[in-house]
């Protein structure tokens, strides 16, 4: 009878450790898209899956030194949003690691060409020009000229209107500083960004933040990604997308599995769940107006049209790498943000 007993409770404590490791299925994300997007991605993968989500959402450039702080005793699974280049930064100094899922054939090329940039330890989720957006009733209110190009932004009537992230934290404000340097080459590049300095009312943390501003009508122009200054207009707030007359740069957002993921299956999961064209297809029904990576996924209508805008030939693989990254960073440190304004 006690061997009955004693067998009967060690069933017990199995079925129990079981049910306790079921339950324990997880995944720690660490999100660069808009707080809503992010929202979106971890509660829809929990629907779909039944594993649980620890979501954090930082800015790309915030998410990527937060990761390599923890690299020797990583936190996250899988780092999905933001700007590619700081995920290929991470890709070059082991950050991340490498894995060909099996929705890449779904995807289009340029996503393909950000994972084969970075041996596969990123890939492309969605991509999004540069460029700026203005609150149409206060350029109105203090007869301002309408801002058409980059250079405009420089023009001295623009004073205390303009607003842009510092590039240290947002991928969005490297991404401008890394196409002016490719747009009009080094030297003008940052005698531009020293020009545009004296005119920046605040250098936010976030990339989305000057067109939110400029949308509640505490900031007059705001430089970020199109898509960004697109969900202001359709949110019903006075804001008007511009796409600079002389090009502009533009970002493939990519997602990175974290060397060391604690979760690495579900990682995985993730990382083929979030490529496929229905859930890529949720982006615009919360306002994200990204080109999606997957070719079937539904786009909305209002979604910036890149075959009309002039876009650079965006070095990703020089500008991602951290020997450039870090340069550029340091210069616009020491010879832009000292400047008085």
């Amino acid at each position: 009878m006690k061997s009955i007993k004693y067998a009967f409770g060690m069933s017990l404590i199995a079925m129990a450790m079981s049910a306790g490791t079921a339950q324990a299925a997880k995944l720690t994300l660490y999100c660069s898209a808009e707080e809503d997007w992010c929202q979106v991605m971890a509660r829809g993968f929990e629907e779909a899956t039944g594993i649980d989500v620890n979501m954090t959402r930082k800015s790309s450039g915030e998410t990527f030194a937060q990761v390599k702080a923890e690299s020797s005793n990583p936190k996250g699974d899988v780092w999905w949003g933001g700007t590619g280049d700081p995920h290929l930064q991470a890709a070059e100094e082991g950050l991340s690691i490498a894995y060909v899922s099996d929705m890449r054939g779904e995807l289009h090329d340029w996503a393909l060409r950000q994972a084969a940039s970075a041996d596969d330890k990123t890939i492309g989720i969605y991509s999004g020009a540069l460029g700026f957006g203005y609150n149409s009733d206060l350029l109105a209110a203090n007869n301002l000229p309408i801002p058409a190009c980059w250079k405009d932004l420089l023009k001295p009537e623009y004073k205390g209107h303009v607003q842009m992230a510092n590039p240290n934290s947002s991928g969005t404000a490297y991404t401008t500083l890394a196409t002016m340097v490719q747009l009009f080459g080094e030297d003008e590049g940052f005698e531009f960004m020293k020009g545009l300095h004296a005119n920046i009312n605040q250098y936010t943390k976030s990339g989305s933040a000057p067109i939110k501003a400029a949308g509640r009508g505490e900031n007059t122009i705001g430089i970020v990604f199109l898509h960004d200054a697109v969900k202001q207009a359709a949110s019903g707030f006075p804001v008007v997308p511009v796409a600079p007359c002389e090009g502009t740069g533009y970002e493939i957002g990519s997602m990175s599995i974290i060397n060391g993921a604690r979760n690495l299956d579900e990682a995985k999961q993730f990382y083929d769940w979030a490529l496929t064209a229905a859930v890529q297809s949720e982006a615009w029904k919360v306002k994200s107006y990204q080109v999606p990576s997957n070719m079937a996924a539904e786009t909305s209508p209002d979604a910036p049209d890149l075959s009309t805008i002039k876009l650079i030939d965006y070095d990703f693989a020089k500008y991602g790498s951290s020997d450039e990254r870090k340069r550029l960073l340091q210069k616009w440190d020491e010879e832009v943000s000292i400047l008085p304004q």
